[in-house]
């Protein structure tokens, strides 16, 4: 699991080599695993933990759990919690202590199959859960499995602490959804957390992504679409050209020493690198 978590972090520069990180830590066994992990790895390592005190003498019990166990500096934020809150309203005020620091979530694989479906479901699209926020947080975790965390804490001896409550819509589809899902298929979460991971990968932006896609979709004549920065993709039965360039769209650039830049499929005595 170490190793593992060392792999990921590398792979998308989470945290510098021997860096200093500030995990946010709920005293569950997520964020406890992260904690003693990143230690393990030779980050320095500090914790903190937001307390909202929605849930009595079991969150008192969490923040000195995190005080004693963990370290953590423990931040009230009862007051902070406004009427009719939602687990928006508590991530971003979460989020909003420690900010000038490299802070660390819990996250785990689980929590991005849950969210992938979860976003599948109110929005159209399997949007995931970023290695890194916009605004710094990383999450070290999500190439591990929250059973595994659990196992990883027991083996270790470390104890953590769980949370009674689990009405939310994230606790919906962990008890109800993803278990109907899995009886459906065994490889439900692999494949949603497959999903997670492309859409991670660099691509066009979407507007200029459904734009060509439409194009490529048209098989009658003539037609063509504007890109945007002077470059027009002209369809013509079966060739595709761009006209005009170069046209920077993030990571691309696209542009022909030629007048036009011709695309086609795989014809018949193509080869590729000897292929």
């Amino acid at each position: 699991l170490r190793r593992r978590v060392a792999a990921y972090i590398r792979r998308h520069q989470l945290i510098p080599p021997q860096g200093e990180v500030t995990c946010l830590v709920s005293a569950g066994p997520d964020s406890t695993c992260l904690w003693h992990v990143l230690r393990a790895l030779g980050y320095r390592v500090s914790a903190l933990h937001v307390s909202y005190g929605l849930r009595g003498a079991e969150s008192e019990e969490d923040a000195r759990f995190c005080r004693e166990v963990l370290g953590a500096a423990v931040v009230d934020a009862r007051s902070q919690v406004p009427r009719g809150w939602t687990e928006a309203t508590l991530r971003e005020i979460r989020y909003s202590y420690a900010v000038d620091r490299l802070r660390a979530t819990g996250h785990t694989a689980t929590d991005q199959v849950e969210t992938v479906l979860y976003r599948i479901v109110s929005s159209g699209r399997p949007g995931g859960i970023k290695p890194r926020r916009e605004d710094g947080v990383v999450r070290p975790l999500l190439a591990v499995w929250r059973e595994e965390t659990e196992a990883y804490c027991r083996e270790g001896g470390m104890p953590f602490r769980r949370d009674s409550t689990n009405d939310t819509k994230r606790g919906l589809v962990r008890r109800h959804i993803l278990p109907l899902l899995e009886q459906l298929d065994p490889r439900a979460r692999a494949n949603l957390l497959a999903l997670a991971e492309e859409e991670d990968r660099p691509r066009l932006p979407r507007k200029v992504e459904a734009a060509l896609l439409d194009l490529l979709s048209f098989r009658q004549g003539t037609k063509q679409v504007d890109l945007g920065k002077g470059v027009v993709a002209v369809r013509e039965y079966d060739t595709l050209s761009l006209e005009r360039g170069p046209v920077r769209v993030g990571p691309w650039t696209i542009e022909s020493d030629l007048p036009g830049l011709s695309v086609r499929a795989w014809r018949p005595g193509d080869r590729l690198a000897g292929r």
